[in-house]
Parts: structure tokens; C-alpha cells; sequence
């Protein structure tokens, strides 16, 4: 029953940010101004599912691309609120009631696992994005983890950054949800309704921390860009 309850105050906020988001986000473009709504919305929205985030080292504002491990939708929520970042993520997230919707509100790039004859398109609109200065984020396991296992990294999205375009760094992203990890992380076949309202039942807050590792020079092919990154994210993770 409480969980019940929980989970009915918990969509009643989220329908209310959701309409001080819209009216906020469409005044802002009314007016020909770039809206901070949509970033600010989504921190928001972290926050009333339970996450209090801890923001460790200083996240590059432009010109950048993010590389973070994966652990759950609200990864998302939590990494836009703290640097306004586009993301590329899977498709079935799309597909997920509300949080697709919110995802596409923040410019995310949906991608479709298996598609190699894709690929190159993908690649296209991420260099688009990442060319007019808004950070972007990629997770290169490629699927949601356990939080504890750091999956292997695959490399063919960051053909984006092979060559680099002018400017560009990449910055790993350490996202760790402390003794909340289990109850969060979703793993296996898990239907994205089913996670979310999991998520969403689940009593009390929770502490997200998110380390921003030294950011660096895509050099050397994505292959080497790949490690790299991961080898970052294993060296704070301790």
C-alpha cells in the first residue's frame, strides 16, 4: 500500500514539473532565447525519483564528449541536470512511457543495437551536434551493467571523434549509486515500464555520485579512445 501511494505522489510530481517545464521551456523559445529548461527539467525529475547527486571534479561545458558507464534511465536524468548534455542511448528507452518523451525533449540520439548499416548515419548527426558546441554523452558498454562489473567498451560510435573535430575532448564520467546500486540498476530483460515503476516505488533517497575524470585529446584511432576512457573510469572507481 505505501508503495502504492508513493508511486501515485511521485507521477503527480512529475506531472506538475512537466508542466512548469513546458511553460517555462515554450517562453524561452517565444522569445528566441536557448531554453535551460529541458536540462533543468530533467535534474528535477531526478530528484523526485529519489537521486541526490554528488558532483565530483569540474565537467567541461562545450566542445566535449562524454563517456560514461550505465547503469540505469536515470543516469540520463542525472548526468543532463549536471552539464546539459544531449545523449545517444538505446532504442527501446524510446519506447519507455514519459521517459522516452522526456529523453527526446533533450535532443537524444536513439540508436538501434545491431544496426551496423546505421552506423555511419549516427555517426553523421553526433558530429553535427558535438560541431555546434553541446556536449553529448555516450555510454560505450553499449548496455546497462550490475555497478559493480565495468562491461567491455564498444568503439563504433566514436568514429565521431576519429578524426576529432577541432577542439573536441573527451571526458569520462564515473556514475556510482552507493548502496542504492542493486535496487537501480537494470539488468537483464527487465520491461523499461516495469524498471521504471520499480524505481519509482522504491522509498527514500539515494546518493548518485558522479566522477568526471581528466578530460583528453581523442587521439589515436576509436579503438585507443575506447580504452582510454575506460581506464579513466576504472581509476576513480576506487
Amino acid at each position: 500500500m505505501r508503495a502504492n501511494a508513493r508511486l501515485g505522489l511521485r507521477i503527480a510530481a512529475l506531472l506538475l514539473a512537466l508542466l512548469a517545464g513546458l511553460a517555462l521551456h515554450g517562453a524561452w523559445r517565444l522569445f528566441g532565447r536557448p531554453s535551460p529548461w529541458p536540462r533543468r527539467f530533467l535534474g528535477t525529475v531526478g530528484r523526485i525519483v529519489g537521486a541526490r547527486s554528488r558532483i565530483v571534479g569540474t565537467p567541461l561545458r562545450r566542445d566535449v564528449l562524454f563517456l560514461a558507464n550505465h547503469l540505469s534511465w536515470i543516469d540520463i536524468l542525472l548526468v543532463a541536470g549536471a552539464t546539459g548534455s544531449a545523449f545517444v542511448a538505446k532504442a527501446e528507452l524510446a519506447r519507455v512511457p514519459l521517459i522516452g518523451w522526456l529523453c527526446r525533449l533533450n535532443a537524444t540520439l536513439f540508436v538501434e543495437r545491431g544496426d551496423r548499416l546505421g552506423v555511419a548515419a549516427q555517426i553523421a548527426r553526433l558530429r553535427t551536434a558535438i560541431a555546434q558546441g553541446r556536449p553529448v554523452t555516450i555510454f560505450p558498454e553499449g548496455t546497462t551493467g550490475d555497478g559493480v562489473t565495468l562491461l567491455p567498451f564498444k568503439a563504433a560510435l566514436l568514429g565521431v571523434v576519429d578524426p576529432p573535430p577541432p577542439g573536441v575532448r573527451v571526458q569520462p564520467i564515473r556514475i556510482d549509486y552507493g548502496d542504492a546500486t542493486r535496487d537501480l540498476a537494470w539488468v537483464g530483460d527487465e520491461p523499461g515500464l516495469a524498471h521504471a515503476l520499480r524505481v519509482l516505488r522504491r522509498p527514500g533517497r539515494f546518493t548518485a555520485t558522479l566522477t568526471f575524470a581528466e578530460p583528453f585529446v581523442p587521439e589515436g584511432g576509436r579503438k585507443a579512445v575506447a580504452a582510454e576512457a575506460r581506464a579513466r573510469i576504472e581509476a576513480v572507481a576506487g
